[in-house]
């Protein structure tokens, strides 16, 4: 039996990931996030298509909570197999307008969020040499683009953070997965009042990321054109890089819905 934990499992790439995962034959699919009602939604569609559901009510900025809830899923089911860092949040934190909370915010949901899941699946994967850890970065990681600094910190961190472990935990027996999505048609981004480059639907990306999960692959990385030009970016000399990104942080988003 196959055993998977998602944060962020309430809406957005964690709900319909672990739908995807439901169709593909996961056995067992717990299901993290803040919002309890919403997760009793998402665990109807698990069973719905044939997997068993695990609703937990937790906060990944809390390493308590996230240790709490895979106990839980280790208790009643088992070791952890597959271990997906989703949760995640971001609005704009012009520098010109710092708020440290906001800030903060971001770090913990994005960052710390990540390594909480991993402080508590890690344990038994190591002791098995067996596991699959998977964390939802960003495009937005690879080079920082004005108005959104601190998720593009965030997203970066993730980036180094899996990129190193997975260097050092080679013979180990488990897979580090990195997931670099560019824009994707989640409420998260419903707060953008500008035009989305390559723009992907939900259902097409997770079924990216799926795929990439099930080849242990250790960078998933999409759409190809926003792919390309953000790499193509870490090339461009910094002068020219500032002018040519300036007008982004002329971008509009709706602010009120983007912290919510």
């Amino acid at each position: 039996m196959r055993n998977v934990v998602i944060t962020g499992a309430s809406s957005g790439i964690g709900e319909a990931l672990a739908i995807e995962l439901a169709k593909r034959g996961w056995e067992r699919i717990a299901l993290l996030g803040r919002r309890a009602g919403a997760l009793e939604g998402v665990a109807k569609e698990v069973m719905a298509h044939g997997s068993k559901p695990m609703p937990i009510e937790s906060d990944v900025r809390d390493a308590q909570s996230v240790r709490d809830a895979v106990t839980r899923v280790e208790a009643e089911w088992g070791p952890v197999d597959l271990a997906v860092a989703n949760a995640g949040i971001g609005f704009p934190t012009p520098a010109h307008r710092f708020s440290l909370d906001d800030a903060r915010a971001i770090m913990q949901t994005n960052f710390d969020g990540m390594l909480h899941l991993w402080d508590a699946v890690s344990p038994k994967m190591l002791a098995r040499y067996e596991g699959h850890f998977v964390a939802i970065a960003s495009l937005a990681g690879l080079r920082g683009l004005p108005g959104g600094s601190v998720y593009a910190a965030s997203k970066a961190a993730m980036q180094a953070w899996m990129e190193a472990s997975r260097v050092e935990l080679t013979g180990k027996g488990i897979a580090m997965t990195i997931v670099n999505p560019g824009f994707v048609a989640t409420p998260m981004v419903e707060k953008n009042r500008f035009r989305m480059p390559f723009l992907m639907k939900t259902r097409d990306a997770v079924r990216k990321i799926a795929d990439g999960i099930e080849r242990r692959a250790r960078v998933i990385e999409f759409p190809l054109g926003t792919s390309m030009l953000m790499r193509a970016l870490r090339l461009v000399p910094v002068p020219l890089f500032d002018r040519l990104v300036r007008p982004w942080s002329r971008r509009r988003v709706d602010l009120e819905r983007a912290r919510h």
